[in-house]
């Protein structure tokens, strides 16, 4: 398994984040791509931002992270919204959070 730092723009703190939602390696992040992925970091308490989301998506096509400019970061920008409203709420996610981070349920489990 390749660690998910070693993407494009993804530095430790990401990939802890992304351990904590239960992506644990590039492959399993590029299999369920951008959307499901961020989806998953949402639900498992992280705080929304663009930034974050839009640095994904340039760092899954390999791209540098202040490459999105235009109309393709106003498409991403309805895209996370999208996601942000449709995330699970805040109190369930950080309780999850919470329990995988002491053992309590599996991790990967949203």
């Amino acid at each position: 398994m390749t660690p998910v730092s070693s993407i494009r723009n993804i530095g430790p703190a990401l990939e802890a984040a992304f351990h904590r939602a239960g992506i644990s390696s590039a492959e399993a992040l590029r299999e369920i791509g951008a959307d499901a992925a961020y989806a998953r970091l949402l639900a498992s308490g992280e705080r929304p931002h663009f930034i974050t989301y839009y640095v994904l998506h340039m760092g899954l096509q390999g791209r540098p992270w202040n490459d999105c400019q235009g109309e393709e970061k106003a498409a991403l920008r309805a895209r996370f919204d999208a996601l942000k409203a449709n995330a699970r709420t805040a109190p369930e996610a950080a309780l999850d959070r919470f329990m995988r981070d002491f053992g309590l349920i599996e991790r990967g489990r949203s």
